[in-house]
């Protein structure tokens, strides 16, 4: 778990990075593949939340969104697994 923790985090670092490039097409696309890994983590945070307890509103206050936002994105989903990998 914790290598492939690091090598996602690298992945992150290098496309944060890239997101910098002067070469839009460079750029735009780490844009969209950071844009997918926070989708990921915020799911697995929010399972990790709901695992351990925590009411809709106070995920909500954590990511600065209503609760309704919140209810409405994730309540309806399968939970996914500990890992920020699924």
């Amino acid at each position: 778990m914790l290598s492939t923790y690091i090598d996602s985090m690298s992945q992150a670092t290098e496309l944060a990075a890239a997101a910098g490039s002067t070469d839009p097409r460079v750029g735009l696309r780490a844009v969209r593949a950071l844009r997918r890994l926070l989708e990921r983590l915020e799911v697995v945070q929010v399972d990790n939340a709901r695992r351990q307890g925590w009411s809709w509103q106070e995920i909500a206050d954590a990511l600065e969104v209503s609760r309704q936002a919140v209810h409405k994105k994730h309540a309806g989903r399968p939970a996914v697994g500990s890992s920020w990998e699924a």
